[in-house]
């Protein structure tokens, strides 16, 4: 017989929560309602299956953490599906019951669980989303609320889910460009690994049977492909240690800012940083206004969500000049950080009252400039490894070549 899991009121108004087993959904509420109770929502309980156990002895669950979260595609996923229900029609109450109802136990379900539950019970979505920081940032909860007080949060959730297409677009192009050079290095690296594990040992022993004096290179080579061989567990275990440091570095605040500082100073690099990080200011400064989000508010949320803790300084240190009455393109103009066309074209919209449709302009300029900031990168990088590829592998052919030409000369002397 199937088990529901419910939530329920007492006569005194007290909420209950638990289970009960019945042939249905029906019968399920039926029993609930002649113990006295008010059902606020049920659902069937998932079935355990056998292979779920074995599933969790080889997987990292979730909550093993003790954090549920959604990644951003599945954040999306649940915007665009939430508002497309509240523009049917339906309430906000049945749209999430809809999306509860589905089975399974990832994080989206559990998330969405949860956020109908406290929608029932009174609470308002932009409150009930701040349980999950990690998932909805103070840029979702600020839209939100904003739809919820003006009345329309099916708008709001569309111009989130436009927000998020947008970001999920940039990354995808950066990740993409990356593919190919990715794809080079790791063959590179493998094939290097190769023949110094497998090769350069067959032709050391060759040569110490011949005997003679090898070349300088020859030796060098001999001698890293012992050292990898002997203490390459060494080795990894150094990387994956300096490696795990290093990333624990780089969450630390001074650590995150040389890493940011470093992005806007390296070659090619720093244009794409710059660009992603103008475009992500323009639009997402420009989704909050048009959604009805106050100017001080809206800049104290872009400075949280841009990804470079520099940028975000600026805008911390503009924002306070912002409160003491001044434009918003001035104090940015004066960080000496932001461009001058992106200041300019700030002012202009400030001048004409059109700052929404200035700051769309701007993230249309830097997407298209990330694009082909993008291009060059790839134009660059990918010459660059294949070259570098070809210089290791040059270097281990000629290092074997020189100690044979050399020790066949000797034994034809």
């Amino acid at each position: 017989m199937p088990t529901f899991k419910y939530i329920a009121r007492s006569a005194e108004g007290k909420r209950l929560d638990g289970t009960l087993d019945a042939t249905d959904r029906q019968s399920a509420l039926k029993r609930l309602q002649q113990s006295g109770q008010v059902p606020l929502s049920i659902s069937q309980a998932a079935e355990k299956k056998q292979s779920s156990s074995l599933k969790k002895r080889f997987k990292f669950q979730r909550g093993f953490s003790g954090k549920t979260k959604m990644s951003l595609r599945e954040t999306l996923f649940f915007t665009r599906e939430t508002a497309d229900l509240l523009s049917s029609g339906m309430t906000l109450g049945r749209a999430l019951h809809a999306l509860a109802r589905r089975d399974g136990d990832s994080a989206q379900s559990q998330i969405v669980r949860r956020l109908r539950d406290e929608v029932v019970q009174g609470s308002s979505l932009s409150d009930a989303l701040k349980i999950y920081p990690d998932t909805f940032p103070q840029l979702y909860v600020s839209m939100v609320r904003a739809g919820e007080a003006s009345g329309a949060l099916a708008e709001s959730l569309e111009g989130l889910c436009l927000h998020y297409e947008r970001v999920l677009g940039a990354r995808g192009k950066v990740v993409s460009a990356m593919i190919y050079p990715a794809i080079v290095l790791g063959v590179g690296i493998l094939s290097l690994i190769g023949l110094m594990i497998f090769i350069v040992p067959r032709f050391a022993g060759i040569f110490d049977e011949l005997g003679g004096t090898l070349p300088l290179p020859t030796r060098i080579l001999i001698g890293v492909s012992n050292g990898m061989i002997h203490y390459g567990w060494l080795i990894l275990l150094v990387l994956t240690g300096g490696s795990i440091a290093l990333r624990r570095w780089l969450r630390t605040t001074a650590g995150k800012l040389w890493w940011h500082r470093m992005q806007l100073r390296l070659p090619v690099i720093r244009n794409i940083t710059k660009a992603n990080a103008f475009a992500h200011f323009a639009r997402t400064l420009e989704t909050l206004i048009r959604n009805g989000v106050p100017i001080l508010s809206a800049l104290s949320i872009v400075q949280e969500t841009l990804g470079n803790q520099v940028l975000a300084n600026e805008i911390s240190a503009a924002h306070d000049r912002v409160t003491d009455g001044s434009s918003i393109s001035g104090p940015l103009a004066e960080s000496h950080v932001f461009p001058e066309v992106l200041t300019d074209m700030l002012a202009v919209g400030e001048e004409t009252g059109d700052l929404t449709g200035s700051l769309q302009h701007i993230a249309r300029r830097y997407d298209e400039q990330l694009d082909q900031n993008i291009k060059v990168l790839t134009t660059v990088l990918e010459p660059i490894l294949i070259l570098g590829v070809a210089l290791i592998v040059g270097f281990v052919a000629i290092s074997m070549l020189l100690a044979v030409f050399d020790l066949t000369s000797g034994l034809s002397a």
